[in-house]
């Protein structure tokens, strides 16, 4: 029989938002994580906000909608103001009502910027981790490191000398006719007017050079968790020093501690600088390697250099999905903001995935 098309809508709704929710939606794996880490952010927040004056968007509500935009590849803010105002499923996440009203898109930039100042992305992913510890999960022995580049929002027609000037007589100046042809562009020689903090980089030999920032990971390999993040302006020894910088963030221990790396990362200095932290160097052999049968006959070497490719499922997964392909921010400071809250909610993606198979349960 055809049903009919009823002629009037339904004025009211009597089904509550928790009924619309399918109890093995993904969301509410990652929810049972966030929620615990919330409270402990607490005291930060309330260093963020001064105790009179209009309320503000609650921040619990904020880092939910905000792990919802890189969860779901939610472009902008506008976009996500737009889903939190007809997505059922987004509201229940982050905490509104059916009839709650949604906020503008600056104010929720501007409240966004705040937690800039308070260390909430770096809080947020210790939390998580400590998700992830607390279920015996972490290995605090084998660890991989690894690097890449970000690309910068800024064009290169943005990349010119500093003294050169703003505009000229071109018919369009919001997107002016430039040729570069002839020019040699550098680091030390051109900045960019867009985004001053990024650099010119490129990949390998032959490869488009692009504004950029570096950024690297600490992986730990038993089940491939993120545990440290850096970001900087990428150079020649950007990516090692920065996997330098990674391994001195973990907490000393008795035993030696092993780092898989690809040959990029097989240097003198490198191995040198590792060693001097108590780490046994299980990197990817080079033409003119160092690395000699000491280390590489054993078991564990062979074992790190297979571990050492899940880092590329973080990047891999963070520029497909956690929108850092390109990025939507300027300024290093912020860039390293949006960087560790995107491995975070890779972390929350990966125990998700975990616990749901039965490991640390």
């Amino acid at each position: 029989m055809r049903g009919a098309e009823p002629g009037q809508r339904v004025m009211f709704s009597y089904v509550d938002l928790e009924q619309r929710v399918p109890g093995d939606h993904p969301l509410r794996a990652i929810q049972a994580l966030v929620e615990p880490v919330l409270p402990e952010l607490s005291p930060r927040f309330a260093a963020l906000y001064a105790e009179s004056g209009r309320p503000s968007i609650p921040p619990e509500q904020l880092l939910r909608a905000l792990l919802l935009q890189v969860l779901y590849t939610v472009r902008s803010e506008r976009q996500l103001m737009e889903q939190l105002d007809y997505n059922l499923l987004f509201r229940w996440f982050v905490g509104l009502g059916m009839d709650a009203p949604v906020w503008h898109p600056t104010t929720f930039s501007k409240n966004r910027d705040r937690l800039l100042a308070g260390q909430i992305a770096e809080a947020f992913f210790a939390g998580v981790l400590r998700q992830a510890g607390s279920r015996a999960l972490l290995s605090h022995e084998h660890f991989t490191v690894d690097g890449t580049l970000l690309e910068a929002w800024a064009s290169q027609k943005s990349f010119r000398p500093p003294d050169a000037p703003t505009s000229g007589n071109d018919d369009d100046p919001g997107n002016p006719t430039v040729s570069f042809r002839g020019q040699r562009r550098s680091n030390a020689t051109h900045r960019s007017v867009t985004d001053p903090e990024a650099r010119l980089a490129k990949k390998g030999v032959g490869k488009e050079a692009k504004l950029s920032y570096q950024a690297s990971v600490l992986l730990e390999n038993r089940h491939g968790l993120v545990v440290a993040t850096a970001v900087s302006a990428p150079s020649g020894t950007a990516e090692v020093e920065q996997a330098i910088e990674l391994g001195a963030t973990q907490a000393p221990r008795a035993g030696r501690r092993t780092l898989g790396a690809d040959k990029g990362y097989d240097q003198r200095s490198f191995i040198t600088g590792l060693r001097g932290l108590g780490w046994t160097p299980h990197l990817a052999q080079g033409p003119a390697s160092i690395l000699d049968g000491r280390t590489t006959r054993h078991a564990g070497y062979a074992t790190s250099q297979q571990r050492r490719k899940r880092v590329e499922e973080s990047f891999g997964w963070g520029k497909t999905v956690g929108l850092l392909r390109k990025l939507r921010h300027r300024g290093r400071e912020l860039i390293d903001w949006i960087f560790t809250f995107t491995m975070a909610a890779y972390n929350l993606v990966r125990l998700r995935t975990l616990i749901g198979v039965g490991v640390g349960t």
